[in-house]
């Protein structure tokens, strides 16, 4: 409750935390609109001027964000937004994958590393059982060794994208100050 006064407010920061958020947001309809989502409870008041970052996401662990829109977004400013929500979008989409098969894989181990030792999966008491953390090092270090090439892949693809980001973003920041320095010089001459 303090937190939705604040926002009322305007006490916090710039980027600022939904209540509820769900993953797949696609691009806004048109200039200073925000992007909609796909069983979206809660969006950002029509007068803020940020992006809003979500609650951690149930199957990536990513925190997904509405970018704002600026009514008069310019072609590199767009290509800017469109890149970053392009490479959230990926990030989602590796890590989601990337964690069904991690949790797959490691109930398919337990479950074969227990019947090899003719337990059963729940004890008596309707507990799960458990292996000790050395025969869990098995599988992690086998998971991890199976997908090397992806991370690796991932890893590759997650720096081209940052570059990208980087680099475009500086172009902004360049056409950006060179606007305000443009109207300094002109108000200043007056």
């Amino acid at each position: 409750m303090a937190v939705a006064r604040a926002l009322r407010a305007g006490g916090l920061c710039r980027r600022c935390f939904l209540s509820s958020f769900s993953a797949g947001g696609g691009p806004a309809a048109g200039r200073g609109e925000r992007q909609e989502s796909a069983g979206m409870d809660f969006s950002p008041p029509p007068h803020s001027r940020s992006d809003w970052i979500g609650p951690p996401d149930k199957h990536s662990n990513l925190r997904p964000v509405i970018f704002y829109v600026p009514p008069e977004e310019s072609p590199l400013e767009r290509r800017l937004r469109e890149a970053r929500q392009e490479a959230q979008a990926c990030n989602q989409r590796f890590w989601a994958q990337q964690n069904r098969a991690f949790r797959q894989e490691k109930e398919e181990f337990i479950y074969s590393r227990l019947k090899a030792k003719g337990l059963e999966i729940r004890h008596d008491t309707g507990k799960k059982a458990t292996l000790n953390a050395e025969e869990m090092a098995d599988f992690y270090k086998d998971f991890l060794s199976k997908n090397f090439r992806k991370h690796m892949q991932y890893n590759r693809d997650w720096y081209k994208r940052n570059f990208t980001i980087t680099f475009l973003m500086g172009q902004v920041a360049l056409v950006r100050a060179l606007r305000w320095l443009r109207w300094k010089k002109k108000n200043v001459g007056n």
